[in-house]
């Protein structure tokens, strides 16, 4: 069964290396072919301030147009004014354990089949594919529901020491779902139900290979089963002790390989998937905006994808990337894609896929010490994990991408204020806020700030530099009197126009709650949910330096250098 439900005390995990010299290596790769997006969208005219209202919706039913939030697709509102349910959701006093499951897929679309493996005590289970959404409040529709399958305690998971490799390869199928049109692309999760106190969960995303949407949704995969200690072991933790001498960090019984063929040990099966991701596709739902779903694993296999579309979403604790996904973010980024980063520690870890028993691109590796991967001085270095992406010898930094640094951790439980720098941005219109607003409980978790160097972005605007207690948070990136910072950036790509903001903290999207209709959110769900639809309302209309481009005020911030 699983390990404890809880991550592990030790969120040091991203105790820095020296920082490398900062620059940006050309990639000898074969091009990624870009995708030109031809869209019949109505764009309204941005005011002084950069602010905007609602066009008139296009005759045509199918036609995207821009609304108060972003670029909205008559779909999506269709597809939320369907019935939802609340039975998507698993009480909070039912224990977890009692039935866990995993899909042969973490991506799949229409025509194919998914295979998943269920283990359990309970002599049957039947199994519920909610779509998530907004649906009237109701945050699920149900689409799909199996008869009572047969239930089984499959064998145990294997353990391949050295690399600490857990993997349930040798489950037996429990059941197995076809694919049709009636799954809408989106973020799905199928609900296992044996009774009444054996319930978990099993996500999927289900995506549209064609998809020209405005918005691309992705899915942390990569991350989430990174952290997965199922069966004791993850890329920050692990079993038994480490020998004499050897050094502590990363930890020596780390797992170096993992793998999807097992569920995941938090979030009832959905790992972070209801505070890293959830509140903001319920938000982009509810607005009806022109959204589209993919996982890192579906650009690990197409790149080109992220081209198709004008903004990429980057959701909360996005830290593990592959090679593959960071040259399609390249290639569209040169061809003025919009990047928002909603979490800290973005693109920090590096990491590949190969196949697994099951099939291909289902063991994560990443043995964060490029001495140990095998591959090392054998392959590209653009495949060999170090512990970071600036590590040699990949040494391709993503600071100058991002345009901060990440700088450390909020101890669990510790929370700071986001603290507003410049509320005469477009970033704050229709907030109410104005220079030195506090959102209390917004920070927490792992941190970015910004560090001046060569090769960072020259027009970089902090548009929110929020003092974190130095007793609350760990960091070796600067400390100011009994503080350090976590800030939130706003940079333009010359000639390209290509905007990437950076949230600067990993609670953003949780922090934007999920606001009853009846009301009663906090006053900083309520200024983040605005400030989210300023930034896909600008984004969504193209290269975002060719409306707003950023002006540096680094020369404001206070105290200097911080």
């Amino acid at each position: 069964m699983a390990a404890p439900r809880t991550r592990s005390a030790a969120r040091a995990r991203h105790a820095r290396e020296p920082n490398y010299p900062l620059r940006r290596t050309l990639v000898a790769l074969a091009a990624v072919a870009v995708v030109a997006v031809v869209a019949a969208i109505a764009w309204v005219a941005i005011d002084a301030a950069g602010g905007g209202s609602a066009a008139t919706p296009p005759a045509s039913s199918s036609a995207a147009y821009l609304g108060p939030a972003g670029v909205v697709a008559p779909w999506v509102l269709d597809e939320n004014r369907q019935p939802g349910t609340t039975a998507w959701k698993i009480p909070s006093s039912v224990p977890y354990g009692a039935i866990e499951g995993f899909a042969d897929h973490t991506y799949a679309s229409d025509g194919q089949t998914v295979g998943f493996y269920v283990t359990t005590r309970a002599r049957s289970f039947r199994v519920e594919a909610f779509r998530m959404g907004w649906y009237q409040g109701t945050g699920a529709r149900l689409v799909w529901s199996s008869p009572l399958e047969h239930g089984q305690v499959q064998p145990p998971c294997t353990h391949t020491a050295g690399i600490n490799l857990v993997e349930c390869a040798s489950w037996h199928r429990s059941f197995s779902v076809a694919l049709t049109p009636a799954f809408v692309q989106g973020d799905y999760l199928f609900k296992l139900v044996a009774g009444p106190r054996a319930q978990a969960y099993v996500p999927l995303t289900i995506w549209d290979p064609t998809s020209h949407a405005t918005y691309l949704i992705v899915a942390r995969t990569f991350t989430e089963e990174g952290w997965n200690a199922y069966g004791g072991y993850s890329y920050y933790q692990g079993v038994g002790p480490c020998a004499p001498g050897v050094p502590s960090y990363p930890v020596c019984n780390r797992a170096r390989v993992v793998s999807f063929d097992r569920p995941y040990d938090t979030g009832d099966g959905a790992s972070d998937f209801l505070g890293d991701e959830y509140p903001l596709v319920r938000y982009c739902e509810e607005q009806g905006l022109n959204v589209a779903y993919v996982s890192d694993v579906t650009i690990d296999a197409h790149p080109s994808i992220v081209a198709a579309h004008r903004v990429l979403l980057s959701l909360g604790h996005d830290e593990s990337w592959s090679y593959r996904e960071r040259v399609g973010l390249d290639s569209a980024m040169a061809h003025g894609l919009n990047v928002v980063f909603f979490g800290a520690a973005s693109i920090l870890r590096h990491v590949r896929l190969q196949p697994s028993p099951l099939g291909p691109d289902r063991e994560v590796v990443d043995y964060r010490d490029s001495q140990e991967d095998p591959l090392n001085g054998h392959v590209s270095p653009y495949e060999v994990t170090g512990n970071t992406w600036s590590s040699p010898p990949t040494s391709w930094s993503a600071e100058a991408q991002v345009g901060e640094v990440y700088s450390g951790f909020l101890y669990p439980g510790a929370a700071a204020p986001m603290v507003v720098t410049d509320a005469s941005s477009w970033l704050y219109r229709g907030t109410g806020l104005h220079d030195g607003s506090a959102l209390p409980g917004v920070v927490r978790s792992d941190i970015d700030h910004y560090v001046g160097g060569v090769g960072l972005p020259a027009n970089l605007e902090v548009l929110a530099h929020s003092p974190v207690p130095l007793a609350s948070v760990y960091t070796n990136q600067g400390a100011w009197g009994a503080v350090t910072y976590s800030d939130l950036t706003y940079y333009t790509a010359p000639g390209t126009g290509s905007g990437v903001l950076d949230t600067g903290n990993n609670n953003w999207i949780d922090a934007m709650g999920v606001c009853p209709a009846t009301g009663g959110c906090s006053a900083s769900a309520i200024a983040l949910q605005k400030m989210t639809g300023n930034i896909l309302w600008l984004f969504g209309q193209g290269p975002a330096g060719h409306r707003l481009p950023a002006r540096s005020n680094l020369a404001t911030i206070r105290p200097p250098g911080s």
